[in-house]
């Protein structure tokens, strides 16, 4: 894998749910087409000029040193670290990519610092060694959809769809926390065998889910009805999520009216049942 260094890594994000992320890997081997919003902000600033560059990332390879510049800097601000917004952390079948992450999480873990991380990949089981890595962390998966033609034409090299699943619940049934990213969810003229309620009964053992609508798109702007058909969507979201006592985020511009509040999804530490003994 090549590899680039840089001169900083945290950052304090300006997206609603988050606090300060990172991103240890410039460009996405899953190559997604949505548009990807990473992809397009990477080629307005010129650190890649097409899509055949994008899909070959970069390692960050000072990242590790980075954190133990940045971490005192940052530590008595930092509620939790994202990993990540413009990358993949755990990216499909790229175990360079993997091992640098896992190194990161440890690192901040050690630090007392938590993190929330969301992957369209797959979650290596060790996460679940505890005394490594902790229990505070947060992982989800993105899954918009349970149909392979969708994903073969926008999300072309990402982890399938119920192995990505799997992996979570794994790491659910280990007793880590776990949650998932319904985002973007294309209209039915992008993804012609849709269907929501099945996509959320596959992830009912998660703790939180957020949900957002797709942008940037005109074939799914263009659909009749767009805003009805996103609100119809919420609607169903929320419910399901109050039925199962799952916390919820509705990402800002997916509704007319929104809702603030939710926004502290990530900074409400779910707090793990105490085991009762027996004798």
């Amino acid at each position: 894998m090549l590899k680039i260094k840089r001169k900083s890594l945290l950052y304090k994000s300006g997206v609603e749910y988050a606090d300060f992320c990172l991103n240890h890997v410039e460009g996405c081997a899953h190559g997604c087409t949505f548009p990807c919003y990473a992809f397009q902000m990477a080629k307005r600033f010129g650190k890649v000029k097409t899509y055949s560059d994008w899909i070959k990332p970069k390692l960050v390879s000072n990242a590790l040193e980075l954190l133990d510049n940045e971490i005192p800097k940052y530590k008595d601000q930092i509620k939790f670290v994202h990993l990540c917004f413009m990358t993949d952390p755990f990216m499909y079948k790229q175990g360079e990519v993997q091992d640098m992450t896992l190194k990161i999480i440890e690192k901040l873990n050690k630090n007392n610092i938590r993190c929330t991380v969301l992957t369209k990949g797959i979650y290596p089981k060790i996460l679940t060694n505890k005394e490594k890595y902790g229990t505070s962390n947060e992982y989800g998966i993105t899954l918009v959809s349970l149909n392979n033609d969708f994903k073969k034409e926008f999300e072309p090299y990402s982890a399938p769809y119920l192995d990505r699943v799997k992996a979570l619940k794994y790491l659910h049934d280990n007793g880590l926390k776990t949650w998932v990213s319904i985002e973007p969810y294309p209209t039915p003229n992008l993804d012609t065998n849709q269907n929501l309620s099945k996509l959320l009964n596959h992830i009912k053992f998660v703790d939180r889910i957020i949900f957002g609508k797709l942008n940037y798109n005109v074939v799914s702007s263009r659909f009749k009805e767009n805003h009805i058909f996103y609100e119809r969507c919420t609607n169903q979201v929320i419910e399901f999520c109050k039925t199962n006592n799952i916390d919820y985020h509705i990402k800002f511009g997916t509704l007319m009216q929104y809702n603030k509040k939710t926004e502290v999804i990530f900074k409400k530490v779910i707090q793990q049942p105490v085991p009762v003994a027996s004798f």
